[in-house]
């Protein structure tokens, strides 16, 4: 019984269900199922690979409207812009226009007494000292510019948004203003705008403002005064240094040139108003009374 065992484990090395399995493999082999399997397989991976091409170009299409769609906005916001900023030179205009009428009116009649006239001079000066008045002279003419775009305009692959290191910031022109002014400049204007003693320089989104007007690139920054001397003292200022190698090491452009004659345009002064004691119908004595600090 031993031996017949042992002839049976020897004859039979694998297991009937390994045997059954390896005969159904080579049926299926000889009735040519395993090509067509094959050719099954294929086909899902070309279908799927389509798919995945369909859907690759339906994202590239949708972000290409995109940019559009924000281009046109941008490009209607920008009109806007102009057409507005076009009211207000308007109205500017007209307001300059009136100014010009009341100031000649008022130095008549000031100049017809010899009081008037003292005063007459007195606000002349004060005038000038205020940047009320427009000046023409020699001067600088220093030029700042955002560095060129470099990035394609794919909407998908790139962006044609600047580099903002590259781009001129409130903080560079205000620097140029305060540099000619240490060096003796007598009137300074950006872009055509007049700086006067409440003028600010900042940024408002991605616009500079200058007395709450915005400028465009390139800034043109003028200053009247004697163009050797401005220019020495203006190149001598360690900041306007700094500046220049910033610019070199970004793209920005900074230039400088002496100028025979610059008109500067006066600037647009604001209202002032003092403060007044409020008064009363009936009049109380004023009671002062003091608080510990």
């Amino acid at each position: 019984m031993g031996a017949s065992l042992l002839d049976a484990v020897l004859a039979e090395t694998l297991d009937p269900a390994y045997a059954q399995a390896a005969a159904a493999r080579a049926a299926r082999a000889a009735d040519g199922s395993a090509p067509e399997r094959r050719w099954r397989g294929r086909t899902l991976v070309a279908l799927v690979m389509a798919i995945a091409g369909i859907l690759v170009a339906v994202t590239y299409h949708q972000a290409s409207a995109s940019s559009k769609g924000r281009q046109q906005v941008r490009s209607a916001l920008i009109g806007d812009i102009d057409r507005e900023s076009g009211v207000s030179d308007g109205l500017a205009g007209q307001l300059q226009a009136l100014r010009t009428t009341v100031n000649s009116t008022r130095d008549k009649l000031l100049a017809a007494t010899t009081v008037g006239q003292t005063a007459l001079d007195d606000l002349a000066a004060a005038e000038q000292g205020a940047a009320a008045v427009p000046v023409t002279g020699p001067g600088l003419l220093v030029t700042l510019a955002n560095a060129d775009p470099k990035a394609g305009s794919d909407p998908v692959g790139g962006s044609a948004a600047q580099d903002p290191r590259g781009q001129v910031e409130d903080g560079d022109l205000q620097l140029v203003v305060n540099a000619l002014w240490a060096a003796g400049a007598e009137a300074v204007s950006i872009n055509g705008e007049r700086l006067g003693p409440t003028t600010a320089i900042r940024f408002a989104g991605e616009a500079v403002l200058v007395d709450f007007r915005p400028v465009t690139n390139p800034y043109q920054v003028s200053a009247i005064g004697g163009p050797a001397a401005l220019s020495s003292r203006f190149l001598a200022s360690p900041q306007v240094g700094s500046l220049a190698v910033i610019s070199k090491s970004f793209g920005l452009r900074f230039e400088l040139s002496q100028e025979d004659q610059l008109t500067l345009p006066a600037a647009s002064t604001p209202e002032l108003r003092s403060a007044a004691p409020e008064t009363s119908a009936k009049s109380t004595p004023a009671r002062h009374t003091t608080s510990g600090g």
